[in-house]
């Protein structure tokens, strides 16, 4: 009879997993078809799909490729958690990763485009966060069963009489120090960094296969003890008795059950407690782990403006080269566009290959909100413009970075003293992408009106930001939508930015889904580029990067973006307005802004400027401005296009790009004494930004 009844519940419940598991593939079916539907009706847009490998527009209705957990039969379940609690001290971990699998839909990933080194090198995690999760279903579906046999055990174990006995010294053994349980405390607390993240359809798909088993499970045991009560009842008496015997250790020992795992220090031995926290399966590498897992060397170092701001400063070191280049970042993003293609692909791996001595630099913006006050508001720590980015950030940064090659050089290096008399013993060349080519500019020439060195000795500036008046439409529209909501938005937004952990995982994860289901994605990706006006560049795949994951994320402060706003209303390349002539004249002196353009002849050291003929967000007659400013002032610059869009400078392998990158790095000559030009504006420091006096008079 049991037999019987094991056949008719194994059977019933494959039926059920094979139903809801065709339901919900058929649901994602149909959302994929309908993106491929819409995707077909976008002008221009039909043949998007055409070749991708998992959704045809052909009469082959075949649905998106599902993980591979879920491919193994009708059930995995057994398998799945199999993964999980055996040989456990190999670590073994089930694998959720697509490696040989986003080649062939769309859009790739960033990071999938790396080299097969980058590739073969992926993470391996230690995920046991789905074990607390799995418990605590089971948890509840069983409570009404615990609550029933519960209660007479509750008034037996009331009635009986308690005495505490004396604690008694040394170790005894215990539930919470056995050694399974400390190995799976352990297994919950290692955690590599790894790009293993599910999407929301994977999530959903795995919560109802462990709800049916967990449902099912029930059945199967209540079906037992009906038709084995002997069995069940000296169950239910063992159960009891064991319940009791634990109660009275407890009572007597006056012992917690609490197990709190401890690390120690070398500098403080003193054991501490270390919480505890569960995963949600979402991709948070740091640029850190990236460089790391490939074999090169990293560094971090804390750098703090003079505002106040902590900022991240990355290396990959070289520390007796004289050849130094500092990479910095455009608008939302982080120094993890320079790592993200792999070995082969990353301008950051390419310059150190060539013997350079590399920077990441990180702009302020971070959802963290790094300050040295540590109660900043969210409104105060989001008061700044690009200004602040060039005249607290960038030198913050490079100055950090001649103290640190002034202090390796001296210490490997006797003739180093002599040298420091005349020129710095080393080269600074600065790649900048988009608003970093901005802050940089901003850098150069607020230093030369202080007449402060500025380190350099070139700029390679990618698509760089300043001048936006040739723009599309789109961009064209937000303006004059921007310039009328501005005084509402001021009072209630500083910054543009997901607040919650929540929302920020469930972008995460989508990003995943974006890459499982081809039309979906493309969809996505076409709606994006619309929104910036048309650029064709990835920005599904630039969300997929582990920057943007549910502890941090980087922003983009309410002044940011008005400063951008007003550089293109102006046709300018400006430092910000602060609104009226009264505050102009408190910051700079005069009643308008500071046109930077005006002062390129300040700059004196080479310039290549590099744009992209696809790029829709700064278009290539804009850096064109740049050069012509430039060429007139006198400054030995040079200009470049190439077909790219805007992110393709950094998020996608180009090895026409790196290529003519590594060659302008090869022009960088001995740095030469910086030649102070005629003093045209006094320069004093006001509220830590550029103040010039002249102008008042």
């Amino acid at each position: 009879m049991q037999r019987a009844v094991d056949n008719v519940l194994a059977v019933t419940k494959e039926s059920v997993k094979t139903f809801t598991y065709e339901a919900l593939h058929n649901i994602v079916r149909l959302i994929n078809g309908v993106s491929a539907l819409l995707l077909s009706i976008l002008p221009g847009k039909a043949s998007i799909l055409e070749g991708i490998h998992g959704w045809e527009l052909r009469p082959t209705f075949r649905g998106p490729r599902l993980p591979r957990w879920m491919e193994n039969g009708v059930s995995s379940f057994n398998q799945f958690i199999h993964e999980f609690s055996v040989d456990s001290d190999t670590s073994s971990s089930v694998d959720y990763s697509s490696d040989g699998e986003d080649c062939d839909i769309y859009p790739p990933s960033p990071l999938s485009q790396s080299s097969r080194f980058s590739r073969e090198s992926s993470f391996t995690k230690h995920n046991r966060s789905w074990i607390w999760w799995i418990r605590c279903i089971i948890s509840w579906v069983l409570f009404p069963v615990k609550l029933l046999f519960g209660l007479p055990l509750y008034f037996i174990n009331s009635a009986l009489p308690t005495s505490k006995a004396p604690a008694r010294s040394g170790n005894h053994p215990s539930i919470a120090q056995s050694p399974r349980r400390l190995q799976t405390l352990k297994d919950n607390f290692v955690q590599r960094a790894t790009d293993r993240r599910r999407g929301v359809v994977e999530d959903l798909h795995l919560g109802i296969e462990i709800f049916i088993e967990s449902a099912f499970d029930v059945v199967h045991k209540a079906a037992h003890s009906v038709l084995s009560p002997v069995d069940t009842f000296r169950s239910i008496f063992q159960w009891f008795s064991s319940k009791l015997s634990v109660r009275q250790d407890i009572h007597s020992e006056d012992f917690v059950t609490s197990c709190p795992t401890t690390v120690l220090s070398d500098k403080d031995p003193t054991p501490s407690e270390r919480k505890t926290s569960f995963n949600l399966n979402t991709d948070a590498r740091t640029c850190q782990d990236v460089i790391t897992e490939l074999g090169y060397p990293y560094e971090a170092i804390r750098v703090v403006t003079d505002d106040g701001y902590v900022l991240l400063l990355e290396r990959i070191p070289r520390r007796d080269s004289r050849k130094v280049v500092y990479l910095q970042h455009g608008i939302l993003d982080s120094s993890m566009g320079w790592v993200s293609n792999g070995v082969v692909g990353s301008p950051a791996f390419a310059a150190f290959d060539q013997g350079y001595d590399v920077f990441l630099g990180n702009f302020r913006g971070l959802i963290s909100r790094e300050h040295v006050n540590k109660k900043i508001s969210s409104r105060q720590y989001w008061k700044y413009s690009i200004n602040e980015h060039g005249t607290q950030d960038i030198p913050a940064m490079i100055e950090k970075i001649h103290d640190i090659k002034i202090s390796e050089l001296k210490s490997n290096q006797s003739d180093l003293e002599e040298e420091s008399n005349t020129d710095q013993p080393y080269k600074l060349c600065a790649i900048c992408h988009s608003l970093g080519g901005a802050g940089i500019l901003i850098y150069a020439i607020t230093r030369r009106i202080e007449e402060k060195p500025h380190r350099l000795s070139r700029m390679i500036l990618l698509s760089p930001a300043g001048f936006h008046h040739d723009s599309t439409a789109v961009f064209t529209m937000s303006e004059y939508l921007f310039f009328m909501v501005a005084p509402l938005l001021a009072l209630f937004l500083p910054a543009f930015y997901i607040p919650t952990r929540f929302f920020r995982m469930l972008l995460n994860k989508l990003a995943r889904d974006f890459h499982n289901l081809p039309a979906v994605g493309g969809l996505v990706q076409t709606l994006m580029s619309y929104v910036v006006g048309g650029d064709s560049s990835n920005w599904v795949g630039v969300l997929g990067l582990p920057h943007y994951n549910m502890n941090d994320m980087p922003g983009v402060s309410f002044r940011v973006a008005l400063h951008l706003a007003q550089m293109k209303r102006s046709k300018k390349f400006v430092m910000f307005d602060y609104g009226s002539k009264a505050a102009n004249m408190e910051v700079y002196g005069s009643p308008e802004p500071l046109n930077l353009g005006d002062y390129y002849g300040f700059i004196d050291i080479p310039v290549d400027l590099v744009a992209g003929r696809k790029d829709r967000v700064i278009k290539p007659s804009m850096v064109r401005k740049h050069y012509k400013l430039m060429k007139d002032a006198g400054v030995e610059v040079s200009f470049s296009e190439f077909e790219y869009a805007h992110l393709d400078f950094t998020f996608s392998h180009r090895e026409e790009l790196l290529s003519y990158v590594m060659s302008r790095l090869l022009l960088v000559g001995p740095p030469s004494k910086q030649m102070h030009k005629p003093k045209s504006l006094k320069v004093r420091r006001k509220d830590l930004q550029v103040k010039t006096g002249n102008e008042c008079n």
